[in-house]
């Protein structure tokens, strides 16, 4: 078993900071060449509180706040406006950002970009539904409607 550091956030392992026991090989082959984690050392307590740290200002302070958020993004419907070819499609496409910053307008509370969970890329014009995970016990499925400008 190999004692790592987080760096990233992992889906079923933890988020960054946390310290985790994986197999050997799930660490060499995976975790540290993709840059998810480090190697744990006694050294590296500190940077263990400066992730946590961060990670409590980024977060929503309480499961209440959260479910408030929700409440406002369940009956939002988030309206992008994107510059479009002749044909609908995109220049480029909307990302999680513009998602998070159009959410973080309508309701005038910060969401972070990393939380917008964004299945396929937004490529055309269209309505679509996208998730928020707002805390860890509370996520919001939210419309999304991109239009031309």
């Amino acid at each position: 078993m190999a004692k790592l550091i987080l760096t990233h956030e992992v889906d079923r392992l933890g988020q960054p900071g946390d310290v985790v026991d994986v197999k050997d090989g799930y660490a060499r082959n995976f975790l540290i060449p993709r840059g998810y984690a480090t190697r744990w050392t006694k050294g590296a307590q500190k940077q263990i509180d400066q992730m946590a740290a961060a990670r409590r200002k980024r977060d929503i302070a309480s499961v209440e706040e959260a479910q408030t958020l929700r409440d406002k993004l369940e009956e939002a419907t988030l309206t992008i406006k994107v510059r479009t070819g002749n044909s609908g499609r995109l220049f480029g496409a909307v990302t999680a950002a513009d998602i998070a910053q159009a959410a973080q307008e309508q309701t005038g509370e910060a969401v972070d970009r990393r939380k917008v969970m964004v299945a396929n890329p937004i490529k055309s014009i269209g309505t679509y539904r996208v998730e928020i995970r707002l805390h860890s016990d509370v996520s919001v499925m939210t419309t999304v409607d991109v239009v031309a400008e």
